[in-house]
Parts: structure tokens; C-alpha cells; sequence
């Protein structure tokens, strides 16, 4: 009798004890639907520049480890693709849009389309001009100028006539990197003789202008070029006319052959731009955003606590500090950054040596 007792009473402890949990079908009602995952649009001008491919890399890897999804265009430089790829986007119902623009007055309209169908929009490195936009993430291009306008009157005390090959003039960045540089240089013994504008950024453009500003004068000490992509053509003409070496040149975004010209002697300076730092900010605040999160609260990974005015509309504007880099401090910066490696930079002087 007692056995019998012990074994109804364990019948009862188990199904007492299953009862303490909600039945399976109950339990599945109640949890929550799986959140959807954020898309993001990003849309490139290009790739002919070295640094956009790590842009790209960094931006897709920290989105899609956020729970974002993103789908990259590149539009080749072409405006009018990249209007479409953007209309593309729109269709898509894209969470936020995120754009380095090819030509920021041809992209005004359609950023107003995709603003007015509830789609968040992010600048990123060039401010599309006259439109509400959420963010502008970028460097700050007026130090940028700054910068370059610095390393050329430490590297030529006693002064002279410089050239200056600017970037695209679509792009606004161009006009700030213009006004610091130009300020900068006021006061200075450096005076610029000849100027010109690169449209789209084509480096083939610098190799032209170098050569159009040494038919008017080749008593030069400078060449400011507006990238490192322009520098490598602007070192191609000097080298024709016998100057490379001797006539110092400035560009920025530390790709692989200028720091290779800086290391070797024929480029004094590119400006270095932590486009990993750059890309990560834009796609944690892309993230945020479409979340619905305040970007300018403290707690925000990349708080947002400036704006800059895009014409008709003050925009957040989340902004990096660029970095002059020489052959001085080249291993500190690019190699023990881990930007570059030092077998790359060196290459060619090991080959050499």
C-alpha cells in the first residue's frame, strides 16, 4: 500500500511541476515577433579612389553587425546613375539612405524624394547642399587645407611660387580644403601663380593643369593637390620637366603610392583620414537613426554635438580630426596604425637597398 501511495504521489509532483511552465503553444503566442532587420542604401560616386573600398568594407561589417542589412551602388562617377540607384533605394523603402555624392546640386531633388517619403538621408564625407538631411559625417576639411598649407611653408622657408590643383568643384568639400588652405597661406611668402579645379576628381586632369602652369612659369617650389590620386599625375608631370623631387607636393587620404612617394622623396605630405573611424561612425549613427535614437545624447556611441549649414538648413554634423603625415612620422601614424603595412610603404627602397 505505502509503494502505491509513493508512486501517485511522484505522478502528482510531475505534472504539479510541468504546470509551473505556460503551455508550449501559450508560450509561443506570447513571444514577441522577430525584429526586422534595418536596410541601408549606401551609394558611392565611385571606386577609382583607393580609400572608398575600405569605406565600403568597414561601413558593411559594422552595420551588419548592428542587425542592419546594406545594399551598395556604385554609380561609376555618373550623377545620373547614381539619381537612379537612389530612386532605386526609395522603391526599396530603404530605412536610411547613406551618400557620397558624385555631384551634390544634381542630387538635391532626389534627396528632397527620398526625405519626403519618410526615408532618413546621411552625407558622408561630401555635403549635398540645400536639402534637410539627418547627418553629415565627414573630416574636417577646412584643417584639411590647413594642414597642407602648413607642411608647404615649413617645407619651403624661404618662400616662392606654388601651383594649386584643386578637386571637384561639384564637391563641397573642396570649397572649405580652398579656404583653409588659402588662409592659412595669408601672411605667408608662398604665393599661388596658377589654380585650377579637377572635375570629378579625374587625376588625368593634374597631369594637364601641372603642365598648362609650367608653360606660364616652372620657377615653382609647390604643387597642393587636392587628393593623393591628383598628386600621383601632378609627380608625373614634374617628372617629365625634370622636377619631381625637387618641387614639393601635398595631397591627402594616405593611400599606398603617396605614402610610398612620401617614404621615397617625391611626396612631402598626404593628409591621413582614419576612414575606418570615419565609416564605423557613419554606420553606428546609420543604425541609430533608423532606430529612432537621440545621436546627440551622451550615452550614443558617436554623439552628435555640432552642425554645419548646407545652405538653407543647419545639419547635424558629426566631424573627425585629419593628421599630417611625412616621412617623419610615417611609422607612427600609418604603419603602426595599421593603416599600411611597413613592407608596402617600404617596397620599393627595399628593392633598392
Amino acid at each position: 500500500m505505502r509503494r502505491y501511495v509513493l508512486i501517485l504521489l511522484s505522478v502528482f509532483l510531475l505534472v504539479s511541476l510541468s504546470g509551473c511552465s505556460a503551455p508550449v503553444e501559450t508560450a509561443q503566442t506570447e513571444q514577441p515577433e522577430t525584429e526586422a532587420r534595418i536596410q541601408i542604401g549606401l551609394s558611392f560616386d565611385s571606386f577609382v579612389i583607393e580609400r572608398w573600398l575600405r569605406d565600403r568594407d568597414m561601413f558593411v561589417s559594422t552595420a551588419q553587425s548592428l542587425g542592419a542589412d546594406v545594399n551598395v551602388q556604385v554609380a561609376g562617377g555618373d550623377a545620373d546613375e547614381q539619381i537612379s540607384q537612389i530612386e532605386y533605394f526609395i522603391q526599396k523603402k530603404m530605412d536610411v539612405i547613406v551618400i557620397i555624392a558624385a555631384d551634390g546640386d544634381a542630387l538635391k531633388d532626389v534627396v528632397s524624394e527620398a526625405i519626403d517619403a519618410g526615408i532618413r538621408v546621411i552625407c558622408y564625407d561630401r555635403l549635398i547642399p540645400d536639402v534637410d538631411i539627418d547627418l553629415f559625417v565627414s573630416f574636417d576639411s577646412y584643417q584639411v587645407g590647413a594642414l597642407m598649407a602648413e607642411a608647404l611653408m615649413e617645407a619651403c622657408p624661404d618662400g616662392g611660387n606654388i601651383f594649386a590643383i584643386y578637386g571637384s568643384p561639384t564637391d563641397l568639400n573642396v570649397d572649405d580644403i580652398v579656404e583653409g588652405f588659402t588662409s592659412t597661406l595669408d601672411g605667408s611668402n608662398l604665393t599661388i601663380v596658377y589654380s585650377a579645379y579637377c572635375d570629378s576628381w579625374l587625376a588625368e586632369l593634374a597631369f594637364t593643369y601641372v603642365n598648362e602652369g609650367l608653360e606660364v612659369t616652372d620657377d615653382i617650389v609647390a604643387v597642393m593637390c587636392g587628393n593623393d590620386d591628383l598628386a600621383s599625375q601632378a609627380i608625373k608631370a614634374l617628372s617629365e620637366n625634370q622636377l619631381a623631387g625637387s618641387v614639393v607636393v601635398v595631397g591627402q587620404d594616405a593611400e599606398l603610392s603617396a605614402c610610398q612617394r612620401i617614404v621615397e622623396g617625391t611626396q612631402e605630405m598626404t593628409v591621413y583620414k582614419s576612414v575606418e573611424d570615419e565609416a564605423m561612425a557613419a554606420a553606428t549613427l546609420a543604425v541609430a537613426i533608423a532606430r529612432g535614437e537621440d545621436i546627440t545624447s551622451e550615452d550614443c556611441t558617436y554623439p552628435v554635438t555640432e552642425t554645419i549649414t548646407s545652405g538653407s538648413y543647419e545639419v547635424p554634423y558629426y566631424k573627425l580630426e585629419p593628421v599630417a603625415v611625412t616621412a617623419e612620422n610615417m611609422d607612427e601614424v600609418i604603419i603602426s596604425g595599421g593603416f599600411h603595412s611597413r613592407e608596402d610603404v617600404y617596397l620599393n627602397i627595399q628593392e633598392e637597398s
